[in-house]
């Protein structure tokens, strides 16, 4: 389960692996983003062979950073899969941009109420019709002190059980240095070397087919959080704490 290390997906990092066509609106965010990740960015990428090049797929993320779709969409982009991410619903009110990533296929996430059932039929739909759905499963930049995963919520165990596509972890390392969510501060030279690193798909099989209760969706998020923490442990070189609940204001053993 140890994720890819090293240099081996530095031919992609300026083109793409194949994979999705690409649509008007998205070849224009890409014509903006994408120079100024290059600029911003020192990548070092791993895992691209872990995203399947067809067919729907989970992509679980960590949040340490407000900065961290901009590496992960670039990342997911030249690993040849066109990103769709689930974003906060205030985001598509704002003029302009708004309007933009509503139409490279973003999807709306709303916070309680009948809307929110509506952003989980988004994404399965859009999985099941076999594309990549990038999902941050904490639903906030993490909360631990040291930038850990904390324990996620259940829209992703529920998006896992009902379509059944991989769900694969992937872990980013070096955007809370371009932009710090504590002090809010922006720093955009040097480049900063992000680390963005794709990890084969975590086995869910022990709850295929399981009623999805309570007690199996905080199981099927809390493996999902694990990988998670696991593989950005191996990243940084150090020792994982167990997952951080922040309702409860303590570590949590998984």
């Amino acid at each position: 389960m140890t994720p890819d290390r090293g240099p081996s997906d530095a031919k992609y990092w300026f083109r793409r692996r194949g994979g999705d066509r690409t649509g008007f609106w998205l070849r224009t965010a890409v014509c903006v983003v994408k120079p100024t990740m290059l600029l911003m960015n020192r990548r070092e990428w791993s895992g691209m062979r872990h995203i399947p090049l067809t067919g729907g797929a989970i992509l679980a993320c960590n949040h340490i950073s407000q900065a961290d779709p901009l590496s992960v969409a670039h990342y997911v982009y030249n690993s040849g899969r066109n990103p769709h991410f689930l974003a906060k619903d205030g985001v598509f009110k704002l003029p302009v941009f708004g309007p933009w990533i509503k139409a490279t296929g973003q999807i709306p996430v709303y916070r309680g109420g009948a809307d929110a059932v509506k952003s989980l039929y988004a994404a399965i739909e859009a999985v099941r019709d076999g594309q990549v759905v990038t999902f941050y499963p904490e639903g906030t930049t993490t909360r631990e002190p040291d930038l850990w995963p904390m324990r996620g919520r259940t829209g992703i165990a529920r998006l896992a059980l009902e379509t059944g596509v991989p769900v694969i972890p992937v872990t980013v390392w070096g955007p809370h240095h371009i932009y710090n969510p504590v002090t809010r501060r922006v720093r955009l030279r040097p480049r900063t070397a992000v680390n963005v690193t794709a990890g084969e798909p975590v086995d869910l099989s022990r709850w295929q087919g399981m009623e999805p209760s309570a007690a199996v969706l905080n199981e099927v998020t809390d493996a999902v959080m694990t990988r998670l923490r696991d593989q950005l442990a191996r990243i940084r070189g150090e020792v994982p704490p167990p997952l951080y609940d922040p309702k409860a204001t303590v570590r949590e053993d998984s």
